[in-house]
């Protein structure tokens, strides 16, 4: 009977254990193991143990702090400090023993009650510091920055690491002081009403351990309102004027903070003397210094009287009563996101432009003009390159090579793996996993080419054939942009070399990296891992294979460090050893004091930042998935996460010689920068206000003329051409041009291709001259007679005309603008270079070659030169 009934509780308890290990495996022991193997392939184990050691050891310590708070208090409490019988207890021996009894059971009964309260409370509180655990890490790293705040003149340091950690630590601090004198006070009041024979008066002990704690909250109190003051540097009270911290906020909220410090204080030494005072004297004090804490509480967040003060001060003068406040959120902004070192050129501009055509039309120089955009070469690629069905091209890059004697931009992709673009019989589990695992090779053209004839390659086709000297050892692509899926190689598959396999695919995988799978213990564990038996039944798998795992390499990126926030724009490199990614990755902060916040259309649109640096340059090895990190901006955040994770990031003249000339400077960063300097470079508090020279990005057909680059020389290191993003801007509510903005990375006193200097140049127009902008050349165009009609006929034979991305470029004291147009087949989509659009001044003509092109532009210049213009010129029909 007994047995029958243990037997539902030891069912019941069997499931529940075996529901627990289950979870255990799952979701802790089985990710735990494969994230270790992998970072040990990665040769990062070290990194991998720090990072699970800081998060564990300091929540960890955070838990116990808080439970020995806790757990002390309420030990004061119940042992000692809350007895406070009368003298003739102690007499009477009856008495005395009966209280003795009874005081231990309720010692020792509380004990039972207060250790695991204590616990779960010190578990509640110190939640907040699980989540900002990398806070403290950067507290803890952090060092001085050497710059200081314009307004409290502290280092810029302890807004980037100090104060956010001070915000948490005093909130919950606060909260713990709170709990404990709540807690405690109970404890002494149970104890006061249930104990027999106590006194009416609380015990002196217990008096000082309240009031202890009492001070306690008072000092976290004063200690929010001394943090409190920094508040004040991130005020948007101001915007759209300027943001940070104005009159009202420095002149008006800042005194009452302190007022309200000294009221408090007031409040609580009153406090804490009527307490102790044996006539316990007259509340009034105590309810005056109450009633001006509320006063000073209800002035601070009054809107009246700063309404008062703002239309009878502030609006009347803003620039003199706000001006060095303004001056405070420029210069913030600016150092903040890395604008000091802008260097402005005031540009003239030649009305005749025959003497720029002259010196500037050059062979080199028509070669490195981008006419087609990747937003229409990838069709190109995809339709001529991919040769087999499983091979696709994600996207498509630009970058520069020494080619036939100097540097020319290209276009190039990486030739990748989708076996979702086989036929659904194919998707099998042996060609995702065994068989189509990887991409190969990859397509070079230059960026700038002639119409009307067929694209040219630098490196194309599955054999990689080049005619400028292209040659990679491992084109093999195991690592890129796809979303790849776990692949096990080397496998019997490849090498009994199946008929019907493509030689490149036949070739066993030679790189180190992978998770090994030497056992059937493990072979099982990979597939609970992945929840696929096939694995541990496969006979094509064997001692030698591996799993490669997080082969997309953004995802691989931001799995290993997911404190850096990752360009958009991961590129490839094409080195005579195999291919490379690079990713520029950032590191921010949203604590930079008086800066303003960055738009929200920045990286994955939900950072919210006020300061970036564009700190580290990353390497994937697209064939073996080595990632090494580069610091190139030794910002003070990155320095911390560098001397916490030692070994992980290298200085940038590690990187190897030959992926150290294709560094650029980063398309989302250049964006960004833009956006606030397109304002801030009003740097003065009263043209800032004014607002009169405001910029925007230029616009053609209502879309923005986003940053591209190019590579061209301009002047700055001889003859050297340097790779630099362009952006043109207008001003608001203009279709002028204003500036011309250049960024690049060549240090200009070396001017070595491998030299890492970044830096932006604005080339800026005299405001009497009028210099046409984008959508002004774009009607230009439309409106050439010569140049509708040629396109009115191509749309007519069935194709469709579209225009390509408008490039704007500064060519001496000339700005040159050249527009592709692309011809989409109707059947196909595939897009032809039809002609080249080249404008200068009011002078536009279209031509199949940009030297014929410059060649008529020159004769337009003559010819207005000797006599009035007969108009605007354009094209011939080409027979």
């Amino acid at each position: 009977m007994r047995n029958r009934k243990l037997l539902p509780a030891l069912v019941g308890t069997t499931i529940i254990g075996a529901i627990v290990v289950y979870v255990a495996f799952y979701f802790v022991f089985l990710d735990f193991f494969v994230d270790l193997w992998w970072f040990r392939s990665l040769e990062l184990e070290a990194y991998f143990w720090l990072r699970l050691l800081y998060r564990f050891i300091f929540s960890g310590a955070v838990t116990i702090f808080f439970f020995a708070i806790f757990q002390f208090h309420f030990w004061i409490a119940s042992r000692y400090l809350g007895l406070n019988p009368p003298d003739e207890v102690w007499l009477d021996d009856t008495k005395r023993r009966r209280f003795q009894r009874f005081a231990d059971v309720f010692f020792y009964g509380s004990a039972k009650v207060y250790t695991p309260v204590s616990f779960l409370l010190g578990v509640a509180v110190a939640i907040p510091f699980y989540m900002q655990w990398e806070d403290a890490l950067l507290f803890f790293f952090g060092s001085s920055s050497g710059i200081k705040d314009p307004v409290y003149e502290r280092d810029i340091s302890f807004y980037l690491f100090s104060y956010p950690i001070y915000m948490l630590i005093q909130k919950e601090l606060l909260t713990t002081a709170v709990l404990g004198f709540g807690a405690t006070g109970l404890l002494y009041w149970l104890e006061h009403k249930f104990i027999p024979n106590q006194g009416r008066e609380f015990p002196f002990g217990a008096k000082i351990h309240l009031t202890v704690l009492f001070a306690f909250i008072v000092f976290f109190v004063t200690w929010g309102f001394m943090l409190d003051r920094f508040s004040l540097l991130y005020a948007s009270g101001r915007e759209p004027v300027f943001f940070g911290p104005g009159f009202v906020d420095l002149r008006y909220k800042l005194p009452l903070i302190w007022l309200s410090v000294v009221a408090f204080l007031s409040i609580a030494a009153l406090v804490i003397f009527y307490v102790f005072s044996e006539q316990h004297r007259s509340k009034t004090p105590i309810v005056i210094a109450v009633l001006g804490f509320m006063a000073l509480t209800g002035l601070k967040n009054s809107t009246f009287l700063p309404g008062i003060i703002e239309k009878f001060i502030v609006k009347p003068n803003p620039t003199r009563t706000e001006g060095q406040f303004m001056q405070y959120n420029i210069d913030a902004t600016m150092a903040a996101y890395d604008l000091n070192n802008i260097n402005t050129i005031e540009l003239p501009i030649n009305v005749d432009a025959t003497q720029d055509i002259e010196q500037w039309a050059t062979q080199k120089n028509f070669e490195n003009i981008p006419v087609w955009d990747r937003e229409y070469l990838i069709d190109s690629y995809r339709q001529l390159q991919t040769i087999r069905p499983y091979y696709t091209f994600p996207t498509v890059d630009e970058d520069r090579y020494f080619i036939r004697g100097h540097y020319q931009q290209v276009n190039l992709a990486a030739r990748e793996t989708n076996v979702g673009n086989l036929s659904k019989e194919a998707q099998n589990w042996e060609n995702t996993h065994l068989r189509y695992t990887h991409g190969f090779g990859a397509v070079v053209s230059p960026a700038a080419q002639d119409a009307d004839i067929p694209i040219v390659w630098y490196l194309r086709d599955l054999n990689l054939s080049s005619s400028v000297g292209f040659s990679v050892k491992y084109p093999d692509i195991y690592y890129g942009m796809e979303e790849y899926k776990y692949a096990i190689v080397p496998n019997k598959l490849v090498t009994q070399n199946i008929s019907g396999t493509d030689a490149e695919m036949a070739r066993g995988y030679l790189g180190n990296s992978g998770v090994p799978i030497p056992s059937y213990f493990r072979k099982l564990l990979f597939a609970f891992y992945f929840k696929d038996e096939k694995i541990f039944f496969s006979p094509n798998i064997s001692t030698d294979s591996k799993v490669l795992i997080r082969r997309n390499i953004v995802d691989r990126i931001a799995t290993l460090t997911p404190f850096l926030h990752l360009d958009k724009d991961p590129y490839l490199v094409v080195d005579n050893d195999r291919f490379y990614w690079i990713q520029d990755a950032y590191t921010l902060s949203n604590m930079y004091p008086v800066a303003k916040p960055a738009a929200d259309d920045f990286l994955d649109g939900v950072q919210n930042f006020n300061y970036i640096r564009n700190s580290v340059k990353i390497v994937v090895d697209a064939y073996t998935g080595k990632v090494d990190y580069y610091i190139c901006d030794p910002d003070p955040i990155i320095a911390a996460y560098s001397r916490a994770y030692p070994g992980v990031f290298k200085p940038l003249n590690d990187m190897p010689e030959g992926l150290r000339p294709h560094l650029r400077y980063p398309r989302d960063l250049y964006y960004m920068q833009m956006k606030i300097f397109a304002k801030y470079h009003q740097n003065t508090p009263e043209a800032f206000y004014e607002q009169a020279e405001t910029w925007q990005y230029a616009m053609v057909s209502g879309e923005p003329v986003l940053p591209y680059f190019i590579t061209m020389n301009f002047e700055r290191c001889n003859s050297t051409e340097e790779f630099v993003m362009i952006n043109p801007m207008t001003p608001v509510n203009s279709n002028n041009l204003s500036m011309v903005g250049i960024a690049g990375t060549m240090d200009h006193s070396h001017c070595d291709p491998r030299s890492y200097k970044p830096g932006i140049t604005i080339f800026k127009f005299p405001k009497a001259v009028q210099v046409n902008g984008p959508s002004q050349v774009s009607a230009l165009i439309d409106q050439n007679p010569d140049i509708a009609a040629q396109i009115t006929l191509w749309n007519q034979q069935g194709s469709e005309v579209k225009k390509g991305r408008m490039v704007i470029l500064p060519m001496g004291n000339s700005i040159l603008y050249v527009q592709p147009i692309y011809m989409l087949a109707t059947k196909t989509k595939m897009p032809e270079l039809a002609r080249v659009i080249v404008s200068i001044g009011n002078q536009v003509v279209m031509d199949k070659t940009l030297s014929a092109a410059f060649t008529r532009l020159k004769a337009l210049f003559i010819k207005d030169a000797k006599g009035p213009s007969s108009g605007i010129s354009g094209t011939t029909t080409d027979k």
